[in-house]
């Protein structure tokens, strides 16, 4: 009797698999059995499973040419995770999910047309024209390629055929994502007001240090050397294959870095560590270990990814604010803007902001200067108090 088995994977995931006998291979003579492995659900694993079967009772062994997109997703999907991080293949999983197996998925690869991968593209494009579309295109012809060379379909990929679709360039200047000196600290200032500490400090240090938003809110207080006035990144905060939280370390090398922080920054740091003993202690929760997350929920756990847009955004619709709406990634490009007006050489831009190579810098930020003059980092926290 055929059995579908779960099993775990090394990073603990519960999936799926199932063994078929399919036959004798006419190459070699020997009984052909297949294995598949690595379905999310259960379900999954028997709709893989029945498709063989009925394959192999109209075809024989040629059921290798009725091969669906969506199987050859499946294994493509499976030597794919052994080369990103969770958090990538995470991501590209729910744009299988929700953009590209609905419109390929039921089809047999081999059968799809230029035609019908051009379609797609279109519409994905009305979906997505900012950058959407041309990551679910891309992986679509990733998986087109792997089953021309595992012999799935023919040596003619349709996904290269087509035409890709850009978007018409708007007369007039793109809104700049950052906020100018003056723009940040009046923003800062509202927000110490109001008097929630731990958002003024969260946007301080997002204003002030250029830190991403996941290495921001994986900060703990070991993180930071306040006699030396430093903050050290080493982590980020992310999305797993099922939604939850977890941490990991930075992309790359460059992500590893040491960011000087102003006195002022310091202080408010300070300020708010007691603030947070305080407020945790008449709860119950000792928050004095070095372990301590700077940002924490009411349960002494990670914040959610989404915690500094959401708030921010009530600060940006009240009219009386008068912001310049920017995302919580504008924090990171104020920072570097400020950086570079300030005075600093772009590779030592370049080394804060933890980008891989000095190009990135001068691509990203190329509207804020054109030359590189070489002032100390003292010019920065000078700049930055007026």
């Amino acid at each position: 009797m055929l059995e579908i088995k779960k099993y775990s994977n090394k990073k603990g995931e519960t999936l799926y698999q199932f063994q078929v006998y399919l036959g004798v291979d006419e190459q070699t003579g020997k009984k052909r059995v297949t294995r598949r492995r690595g379905f999310k659900t259960e379900r999954a694993a028997k709709l893989a499973l029945s498709r063989l079967q009925s394959q192999f009772e109209q075809n024989g062994y040629n059921q290798q040419k009725n091969i669906l997109f969506s199987e050859v997703y499946e294994e493509w999907y499976q030597a794919y995770i052994n080369t990103v991080r969770v958090s990538t293949y995470a991501r590209t999983s729910k744009m299988f999910d929700n953009h590209i197996l609905p419109t390929f998925g039921d089809k047999r690869i081999r059968t799809i047309t230029v035609n019908q991968v051009q379609l797609a593209l279109n519409q994905w494009f009305k979906i997505a024209p900012v950058s959407g579309y041309k990551r679910w295109f891309q992986y679509t012809t990733s998986v087109f390629d792997y089953a021309i060379k595992l012999g799935y379909m023919p040596d003619r990929n349709p996904a290269k055929m087509v035409t890709i679709p850009h978007r018409k360039k708007k007369p007039g200047d793109k809104p700049q994502n950052f906020w100018d000196r003056d723009q940040l600290n009046s923003f800062l200032q509202t927000v110490k007001n109001d008097g929630d500490f731990e958002k003024y400090t969260l946007f301080r240090v997002l204003g002030y240090t250029g830190v991403r938003r996941g290495e921001c809110l994986a900060l703990v207080w070991a993180d930071i050397n306040f006699s030396k006035a430093e903050l050290r990144i080493n982590k980020t905060l992310t999305q797993g294959l099922r939604g939850e939280t977890i941490v990991q370390p930075p992309k790359t090398t460059a992500g590893y870095r040491t960011i000087p922080l102003d006195k002022m920054t310091v202080d408010v740091l300070k300020n708010w560590r007691k603030k947070q003993r305080k407020i945790y202690l008449s709860h119950g929760i000792n928050v004095s270990a070095k372990s301590q997350l700077i940002f924490a929920n009411t349960k002494n756990g990670y914040k959610g990814l989404d915690t500094p847009h959401k708030w921010l955004k009530p600060y940006l619709d009240n009219p009386k604010n008068k912001l310049k709406f920017i995302t919580v990634h504008g924090f990171r490009k104020s920072y570097c803007t400020a950086l570079v007006s300030a005075g600093l050489p772009v590779k030592e831009v370049q080394r804060r902001m933890g980008h891989d190579d000095v190009q990135t810098t001068l691509d990203v930020y190329s509207f804020v200067t054109k030359e590189q003059i070489d002032k100390s980092t003292q010019l920065f926290e000078q700049y930055m108090n007026g």
